[in-house]
């Protein structure tokens, strides 16, 4: 079977100066915490001292991000540091424990009634799991009516309504009246695709949606996505730890480490010119086809625990280029060239020079 030829992204990217628009959506100083709440007995002990207060992880770590309309953001990281829980946060699904989300320079918490709900139809989540975000005992057909139909968006027909949006996402409206478990992994992505559109969003997160199919079924999925990018005029966050997807699909690229976004900037720029640490590590161990033998070496350490992050640079522990600043001050993301943005305390000592 021969693979299929993934699109050029420049045929799909957004032709709009988006840079005099109010950003579809921003983060600011957005942190995420996760942990139990102690009961009074627990509270009484942990202030007499005879208990430990409960852990608490830190999933993500003063973010700044901004999505324009019309554009991919690509959101790279290892596993662990937050790119879903950032992914839930910028679809409405989790409110940020601090910090602001702006959804078309609104603040979401302030939002309420029909303008709340039209914000979070609007902004749509593609999970990681296919199977997993399908329910077992509802046939395609009820999966993609059942939202949109509770909203009030369907006015005629129900089938011809789920036949356009299957057939959008290349799944056959023939098999719509069967179960989710009677179908590939890829076919059962191409329903939550169709799912997620048939709500007729603005923003799609796409968290690792093709990490778990085959190549050449990766390469559909991923073709389908920018056809519907050009076609809907959507927008994405597409989150993975697949660089080489990443360089393709996306116009820019956010580098995440342990909670905190530590790079962004232009794709080609990410790829040719990276600047922090963390990012160079990362693609010097992307595999390329090029003759002759080459040495891959592991990134050094592992990534510390979200219970208990590093003093000063996330980073600073697996860092080939430590020095004392590093364990006490976390570096601040400033741009050093334009667009591109980085937090890494060797641009001041470049700076200075």
């Amino acid at each position: 079977m021969t693979m299929p030829d993934i699109h050029t992204p420049a045929a799909t990217a957004p032709s709009r100066d988006s840079s005099t628009e109010t950003p579809l959506l921003e983060l600011r100083d957005v942190s995420r915490r996760f942990g139990s709440r102690p009961d009074l007995a627990a509270r009484i002990s942990i202030a007499l001292g005879a208990a430990k207060p409960p852990p608490v992880v830190h999933a993500l770590d003063g973010v700044d991000l901004t999505i324009r309309r019309g554009e991919v953001l690509g959101l790279v990281g290892e596993s662990g540091c937050g790119k879903s829980t950032l992914g839930r946060i910028a679809a409405g699904i989790l409110p940020p424990s601090e910090g602001q989300v702006l959804w078309k320079g609104e603040d979401r918490k302030t939002l309420r009634g029909k303008r709340r709900l039209q914000a979070d139809l609007e902004a749509q989540m593609i999970f990681q799991n296919p199977m997993a975000a399908l329910n077992p005992r509802m046939t395609i057909e009820t999966l993609v009516s059942e939202a949109p139909q509770i909203h009030g968006m369907i006015n005629g027909d129900r089938a011809a309504y789920v036949d356009d949006y299957l057939v959008k996402a290349g799944f056959d409206p023939a098999m719509k009246r069967r179960l989710p478990h009677q179908f590939s992994g890829g076919q059962r992505a191409r329903v939550n695709i169709a799912r997620a559109l048939a709500v007729q969003p603005e923003f799609l997160v796409c968290d690792e949606s093709v990490a778990a199919l085959d190549v050449s079924i990766q390469a559909q999925i991923l073709n389908l996505f920018m056809d519907l990018r050009e076609d809907l005029d959507l927008t994405y966050l597409f989150v993975s730890h697949d660089l080489g997807v990443v360089e393709h699909i996306s116009d820019r690229v956010a580098i995440m480490y342990l909670g905190r976004v530590v790079e962004e900037a232009p794709v080609a720029e990410v790829f040719a010119r990276p600047n922090h640490p963390y990012t160079q590590q990362l693609l010097a161990e992307v595999p390329r086809i090029r003759p002759g033998k080459r040495h891959f070496n592991a990134m050094k350490g592992e990534l510390p625990s979200p219970l208990d992050p590093p003093k000063g640079c996330h980073f600073h522990p697996r860092c080939p280029f430590v020095h004392e600043r590093c364990r006490v001050e976390a570096p601040v993301r400033r741009e050093i060239a334009p667009g591109h943005s980085s937090a890494c305390h060797l641009n001041d000592v470049s700076a200075a020079a």
